[in-house]
């Protein structure tokens, strides 16, 4: 299928009319290529044999952007296919995450998630110990379908209501997101664009006020950064399970420079609860922030600019149907 835009895309998928069990059974897969990086046609290709191979039943379309994705998950939703496979990384399963709960609940019981990892942030297929580096057993896995009931974060600012997979970020590592984004187009690289991203952070206060309620807990102080992860957060939440209907939350204060590289020492070392700067918190309830004052937010690894305090962010249980590995 050619893949040259939405529109052309839409008018080259199979229609349900009349064929709604076989739409239905039919894989609908989303391929995200990694921005930045050549040839990544060919991993496409690698994947398309595995599924070839494999008499897989699918139609797939590729994004043009990563707004795209979640235009081109309503797309096939409304189209009827039952199963979406998407090749992208933790942004794109956000945005994916995001159309198909746009559609109302009756869609979201209809449709199951899956993931093949392509991307530099692929965090919550890793807890379920999906990897880039063995394609194979991701495709088989998806065949046999185990499918669970996943928890679902949302983060609700009035009529704005945004949902998460891995984890919302308030203060640093949004930060670093959002600087990533603009070195990238002096940098190009990733690799070389998050290190900017860290050095450019010294030159900034590290430290924000903030104001919000765990349970019953009030906290109204300086933060470097608040972690609320529905899974594991890239470290910060590592205990967090998006299975219990709990939310983790971590926070760190007070970081000199020495401290804050021996906490992202700590972070990749898994050790990051046990910084002394860093506080961590379990809870089933909504936490309500009244003041994070010009802190950068970020879901899922994705900066995002439409929510403002004061906010929530709360948990739903069990909520989308998602495709785990059978081991």
């Amino acid at each position: 299928m050619e893949n040259t835009s939405v529109a052309q895309v839409t008018s080259s998928l199979p229609t349900n009319e009349g064929k709604g069990e076989e739409i239905a059974s039919r894989w609908g897969i989303i391929y995200c290529p990694k921005q930045g990086v050549r040839r990544s046609q060919k991993r496409w290709e690698r994947i398309k044999e595995l599924l070839e191979a494999r008499g897989v039943a699918y139609d797939f379309v590729q994004s043009e952007n990563p707004d795209s994705v979640g235009r081109l998950t309503k797309m096939l939703c409304k189209n009827g296919y039952g199963t979406l496979i998407i090749v992208g990384g933790d942004s794109a399963l956000n945005r994916a995450l995001n159309g198909l709960l746009s559609m109302g609940d009756e869609m979201r019981d209809q449709v199951v998630l899956g993931v093949i990892p392509n991307g530099r942030g692929n965090d919550f297929a890793s807890f379920w110990g999906v990897t880039e580096e063995d394609d194979e057993k991701t495709v088989d896995d998806l065949l046999r379908r185990r499918v669970r009931k996943v928890d679902v974060g949302f983060v609700k600012d009035g009529d704005t209501t945004r949902y998460f997979l891995n984890c919302i970020n308030v203060g640093l590592v949004a930060n670093v997101m959002k600087l990533k984004y603009k070195t990238r187009r002096i940098f190009g690289l990733s690799t070389l664009s998050y290190f900017a991203s860290m050095i450019l952070l010294l030159f900034q206060r590290l430290e924000t006020r903030m104001s919000f309620k765990i349970n019953e807990e009030q906290i109204e102080r300086r933060l470097m950064s608040v972690c609320v992860g529905n899974c594991r957060g890239y470290g910060q939440t590592p205990n967090a399970v998006p299975y219990n209907g709990m939310l983790d939350v971590s926070t760190i204060s007070h970081p000199g420079v020495t401290q804050l590289f021996e906490g992202m020492w700590m972070l990749f070392t898994g050790g990051f609860l046990g910084h002394k700067n860093v506080r961590a918190y379990r809870t089933p309830r909504r936490i309500r922030f009244a003041d994070v004052r010009n802190a950068a937010i970020s879901t899922d690894g994705m900066v995002v600019n439409d929510i403002h305090a004061p906010f929530e962010v709360g948990i739903m249980p069990e909520h989308v149907q998602f495709i785990i590995p059978s081991h």
